[in-house]
């Protein structure tokens, strides 16, 4: 099977009688739900934290802890899930899982109003929020393509990606502000009712949502192992996966103890601390739109392998200028620019995924690949926690930060297997599906 080009074309005549991507009222109603729903997720990647670390008084074990638990769903229950996702209607899913993480987020601000707010009852909550997350969003990629022509996937996932990257990086600057103001528990609350607006958009789809074609006798072990077996014997998926789930390891190791040193050894605000993810949020939206011009210009495959190593880098050139001073607006700057370069990397990897996955097999192929790479976060969070807590803070997000150099390795040993000396795009054309 080809490599696709990022920017496969149609017809001119074609082109002229589709009406826009956002002109059509189910995909809109899809964008809208999930980008609400991401939104008050946002919020909550910083206020959880910061609950933890202010009114509970979390070590840095105890915050790795709780990074730890917001991702332990996708590696417990990533790969059943793809399974029973292919098996029932991929919106209701969705709507549940919207209308679960409602449920135990408003658990939380009401716990810290009759004051019993404890750790491991964000712990709970955050394990809770991974497993329904992990079936939206297992659910969100396997109902896009129902929505959306297949030659439309590329358009559709940036644009869903560019506002995921706005609200997922952008959220907690506004957060910081929102939790200034009216304190985390609250800001919480603010976030349970954006799943509650998001299960409301996603009902409004009109599009028929049918229930998958189930083989008699199917079990469940059986269909789960196809998944494996369709990513990693796809030399491209396999080596993708690989290095998505490195760049997840080694930034997890830094990324649950950046908070730790923001607000904990720096003495930053919830405002100064959301800075930081504004200036991602704008570095990935600027990536985000960038992307198909990049792949254009570089090819597909050496786009991605450019996009991972520059990424590295620069992060890695942040991290001397986290200070409470000057050198924080610098720190940002570079974080915000690693974002545009990742987001290449990002969005490329899951079109290529949708493109090269039969549609019964793309719940599971999701689920493997989520499995895998969000499966590794819980596990760096942990070794973050660890290294904060017994090395140092800074010395833990040096190691994450170096570790994702590494990233992009599975995707040039591609070349190297192949033992001659191309271009990534030539030995990508060359492998087969």
């Amino acid at each position: 099977m080809v490599f696709a080009d990022m920017t496969t074309t149609t017809s001119t005549s074609l082109a002229s009688t589709r009406p826009r991507l956002f002109r059509l009222a189910d995909f809109r109603r899809l964008w809208i739900g999930d980008t609400v729903s991401q939104a008050g997720t946002a919020v909550t990647v910083l206020a959880l934290p910061l609950v933890a670390i202010g009114p509970l008084g979390a070590s840095p074990f105890e915050a790795g802890l709780l990074v730890m638990c917001e991702y332990l769903g996708f590696l417990l229950l990533g790969l059943p899930a793809g399974a029973w996702v292919d098996r029932m209607r991929s919106r209701r899913v969705m709507i549940v899982g919207d209308l679960g993480r409602a449920v135990l987020l408003a658990t939380l601000p009401l716990a810290a109003w009759l004051d019993v707010l404890t750790l491991a009852q964000l712990y709970g909550v955050g394990f809770g929020l991974s497993v329904l997350t992990a079936f939206f969003d297992i659910a969100y990629q396997s109902h896009l393509p129902q929505l959306v022509d297949e030659d439309r996937l590329v358009e559709a996932n940036v644009a869903l990606e560019a506002t995921r990257t706005v609200t997922a990086a952008g959220g907690p600057g506004a957060g910081g502000a929102l939790i200034a103001a009216v304190t985390a528990p609250v800001a919480l609350a603010v976030d349970a009712l954006s799943f509650l607006a998001s299960a409301l958009f996603l009902s409004r789809i009109r599009r028929p949502d049918p229930k998958p074609v189930r083989h008699p006798g199917a079990r469940l072990r059986d269909e789960i192992a196809e998944g494996l077996r369709f990513v990693f014997r796809d030399r491209l998926l396999r080596a993708l996966t690989i290095t998505a789930a490195l760049s997840n390891l080694c930034g997890t190791i830094g990324t649950s103890m950046l908070l730790v040193l923001l607000a904990g050894e720096l003495g930053l605000s919830p405002f100064l601390c959301g800075l930081v993810f504004t200036a991602e949020a704008l570095g990935g939206f600027l990536g985000s739109l960038l992307t198909t011009r990049i792949a254009a210009r570089l090819g597909e495959g050496r786009a991605m392998c450019v996009s991972v190593a520059v990424s590295g880098v620069l992060w890695l050139l942040a991290l001397p200028f986290f200070h409470a001073d000057w050198r924080y607006a610098v720190a940002c700057v570079l974080q915000g620019l690693g974002w545009t370069a990742f987001m290449t990397f990002r969005i490329s990897s899951v079109a290529l995924r949708q493109r090269r996955t039969p549609a019964p097999l793309l719940g599971r192929v999701t689920a493997t690949f989520r499995f895998v790479v969000w499966g590794c976060m819980p596990l760096g969070a942990l070794a973050g926690g660890l290294l904060g807590q017994y090395a140092g803070v800074r010395t833990a997000l040096w190691a994450g930060a170096l570790g994702e150099l590494l990233a992009v390795v599975p995707l040039l040993l591609l070349v190297v297997m192949r033992g001659r000396r191309v271009g990534l795009d030539n030995c990508l054309h060359r492998t087969n599906t």
